[in-house]
Protein backbone atom coordinates (compact mmCIF):
# COMPACT_ATOMS: atom_id res chain seq x y z
CA UNK A 1 0.00 0.00 0.00
CA UNK A 2 1.45 3.35 -0.99
CA UNK A 3 1.88 6.29 1.36
CA UNK A 4 -0.70 8.29 -0.58
CA UNK A 5 -3.31 5.57 -0.07
CA UNK A 6 -2.48 5.39 3.64
CA UNK A 7 -2.86 9.14 3.98
CA UNK A 8 -6.21 9.12 2.21
CA UNK A 9 -7.51 6.29 4.40
CA UNK A 10 -6.36 8.07 7.56
CA UNK A 11 -8.03 11.28 6.44
CA UNK A 12 -11.28 9.41 5.77
CA UNK A 13 -11.12 7.82 9.24
CA UNK A 14 -10.56 11.20 10.88
CA UNK A 15 -13.48 12.74 9.00
CA UNK A 16 -15.76 9.86 10.03
CA UNK A 17 -14.84 10.20 13.71
CA UNK A 18 -15.15 13.99 13.55
CA UNK A 19 -18.62 13.63 12.05
CA UNK A 20 -19.64 11.20 14.81
CA UNK A 21 -18.33 13.52 17.53
CA UNK A 22 -20.08 16.56 16.07
CA UNK A 23 -23.31 14.57 15.85
CA UNK A 24 -22.90 13.55 19.49
CA UNK A 25 -22.46 17.22 20.47
CA UNK A 26 -25.62 18.11 18.48
CA UNK A 27 -23.71 20.50 16.23
CA UNK A 28 -24.52 18.48 13.11
CA UNK A 29 -27.85 16.66 12.88
CA UNK A 30 -28.18 13.89 10.30
CA UNK A 31 -31.11 11.73 11.42
CA UNK A 32 -30.51 9.00 8.84
CA UNK A 33 -27.12 8.02 10.30
CA UNK A 34 -27.62 9.13 13.91
CA UNK A 35 -28.25 5.56 15.07
CA UNK A 36 -24.98 4.38 13.49
CA UNK A 37 -22.58 6.68 15.40
CA UNK A 38 -20.99 3.78 17.28
CA UNK A 39 -20.49 1.74 14.13
CA UNK A 40 -19.04 4.74 12.32
CA UNK A 41 -16.34 5.00 14.99
CA UNK A 42 -15.71 1.24 14.86
CA UNK A 43 -15.36 1.41 11.06
CA UNK A 44 -12.99 4.37 11.35
CA UNK A 45 -10.87 2.42 13.86
CA UNK A 46 -10.75 -0.50 11.42
CA UNK A 47 -9.68 1.82 8.62
CA UNK A 48 -6.90 3.18 10.84
CA UNK A 49 -5.75 -0.39 11.60
CA UNK A 50 -5.71 -1.26 7.92
CA UNK A 51 -3.76 1.87 7.01
CA UNK A 52 -1.11 1.42 9.70
CA UNK A 53 2.21 -0.20 8.89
Amino acid sequence: MSNKTRSILRAIAVVIVLLAVLMDLHIILIPAIAVYKFWMVVAAFGIMLISSK
